[in-house]
């Protein structure tokens, strides 16, 4: 029995984001059905939380896929992402093992492409003037979707760190032919914007309520935690509130457990599900002035959808590296 290896690289060449973003929107329709189980999470912390291993399992009537991943924060000025792991393809006749991929790529695809999923969505049809908070991997991939999401006219980039903004820049007009704006504060990069990306390390707010703009959409996706947060409570109070999936922001989510235990939110803050709006049994935005937002945990059948997809590519254009693993009976 064959294993296909599939490393970061292919991973990249095989998912591009305007394919991802397809895949990903019958992934959530799929979960809004009923047709997935997107168990929730397990993790394993490091003395003194300075890291964490997630086991993240999903199946369908097709194939299960389960992505073991570390979140590092503290990798951040590093050469390391601050995510690193595999994702494992399992066929659901036999439970074979079909394919292990580099779980840092899929992440880091996976996670923009949904949030572009979102954007198409939620954000206004003239929305173009763009702001990103943060500089790391997310904020590239994130770019890019919005891209694919609609025609930016504007583009504004802040974290703390000054050569990271120029970094950013420099590879935004090398690599996508875009000019982005380095500004000095993240008030001053949302200023003004219409769609929002958060994609720092944070624990504390990085986003504030009295800097948003009426009709903006915003895209959260840095904090996974229930302890840490990018929008302080004023901003979540004021929005439109939509998710990836109701049980995992429930129990994951400091963005909205922080302001609910504060008393500034209420139970039914949440919307929908992504899967809801895009199967038409929930309403999106309802008005012009709306601030929306989509607070993105990251869900296992988003990597499950980003597997499948890469290993036909991968098959197809024969890419990846086949390794013997285990034994077929008979043999």
């Amino acid at each position: 029995m064959d294993l296909l290896v599939i490393n970061a690289a292919e991973v990249r060449r095989l998912m591009p984001m305007a394919s991802c973003m397809d895949a990903m929107e019958t992934a959530l329709k799929q979960l809004g059905r009923g047709e997935a189980q997107n168990p929730l999470r397990s993790a394993n912390w490091l003395p003194e939380k300075r890291g964490i291993l997630l086991a993240m399992p999903a199946l369908t009537d097709e194939a299960m896929a389960i992505k073991v991943i570390t979140v590092m924060p503290g990798n951040h000025g590093t050469p390391y992402d601050s995510h690193m792991g595999a994702v494992i393809l399992f066929d659901a006749q036999f439970g074979r093992p079909l394919a292990l991929m580099d779980a840092t790529e899929i992440t880091a695809i996976r996670t923009a492409a949904v949030s572009g999923v979102a954007t198409r969505l939620l954000a206004r049809e003239d929305a173009g003037d763009l702001a990103i908070l943060g500089t790391g991997v997310q904020a590239r991939s994130h770019l890019q979707a919005m891209l694919e999401a609609r025609p930016l006219r504007r583009v504004r980039v802040w974290s703390r760190g000054g050569e990271n903004r120029e970094a950013y820049v420099q590879w935004a007009s090398d690599e996508l032919d875009v000019d982005v704006e380095a500004t000095e504060s993240a008030q001053a990069a949302v200023t003004g914007a219409d769609l929002i990306c958060t994609t720092t390390a944070a624990a504390e707010p990085v986003l504030r309520g009295a800097w948003l703009s009426p009709g903006t959409h915003i895209n959260a996706v840095g904090a996974s935690t229930a302890t840490t947060r990018e929008l302080d409570s004023e901003a979540m109070a004021m929005l439109c509130h939509f998710v990836d999936r109701r049980e995992s922001a429930l129990d994951e989510s400091g963005d909205y457990l922080i302001p609910l235990q504060e008393g500034e939110i209420d139970d039914d803050h949440i919307r929908a599900e992504l899967g809801e709006v895009l199967l038409g049994s929930a309403p999106g935005r309802r008005s012009d002035d709306e601030i929306t937002l989509f607070n993105s945990l990251g869900l296992a059948v988003e990597d499950l959808a980003s597997a499948q997809l890469i290993y036909r590519e991968a098959l197809s254009l024969g890419l990846g590296t086949s390794v013997e693993f285990g034994e077929t009976v008979g043999e």
